[in-house]
């Protein structure tokens, strides 16, 4: 894994350490076999840095990942923390993959917004969704996908930014499960693929990296 060209910097949320009086950073080790698999180094930024940019510059990150758990609002120190990485991933030009919060947090960044649900029906679920953008379904050799399904909080075309556009829908209520940006190399997904590493989520990933999605041509 240390030879790789590729760094990570992916973002982490905050849990409470059971018996302990304290606050900790944590990030699934699922991670680390999902980056594992695409040759890629992660870096992990704390919530409680003093100078953001400066961790990121030297660090010398490739690309950025805003990991879920946690909602907005939950802790300001990641709040805070997500938006500054944000900013220098814009500034420097690094693609960005949001998930699940992440996705939320660049919607949000961008001026759209949040509903949450008052039911279950994308908690600990699967379904399939609709790849809806055309490069997207090129780049996948396919029109739909089955996914992980881990949230309360949706995103529809009405709260959705101008900035992004859908390339993945849930049939049943239309919510957007997937977004890129219009001219950035930024990416959202409600789903966890850290969690489901199968070859759709490894393109998804490794193309945007790569920088090779359609917003580069």
């Amino acid at each position: 894994m240390t030879h790789s060209k590729i760094r990570v910097g992916i973002s982490l949320r905050v849990v409470d350490a059971k018996n302990y009086n304290e606050k900790r950073d944590a990030l699934s080790q699922e991670w680390t076999f999902f980056l594992e698999k695409l040759d890629v180094f992660p870096v992990l930024i704390p919530n409680t840095l003093s100078n953001v940019k400066s961790f990121l510059e030297d660090m010398k990150i490739d690309g950025i990942i805003l990991s879920g758990g946690d909602n907005i609002g939950e802790n300001f120190e990641r709040d805070k923390t997500e938006n500054q990485i944000i900013e220098y991933g814009l500034k420097s030009e690094i693609p960005i993959f949001g998930v699940c919060r992440g996705m939320q947090v660049l919607n949000k960044y961008f001026g759209g917004s949040i509903i949450t649900q008052n039911n279950f029906n994308h908690v600990g679920k699967r379904h399939p969704v609709l790849v809806t953008n055309k490069k997207f379904a090129e780049y996948l050799h396919k029109d739909s996908m089955i996914v992980n399904s881990f949230h309360n909080n949706t995103i529809t075309r009405e709260s959705l930014s101008k900035n992004f556009e859908p390339f993945a829908v849930l049939n049943d209520d239309k919510t957007i499960e997937g977004f890129v940006h219009n001219e950035l190399p930024i990416i959202g997904v409600m789903w966890h693929p850290e969690r489901d590493p199968n070859p759709d989520n490894l393109v998804i990933l490794k193309t945007l990296l790569q920088n090779k999605m359609f917003w580069a041509n």
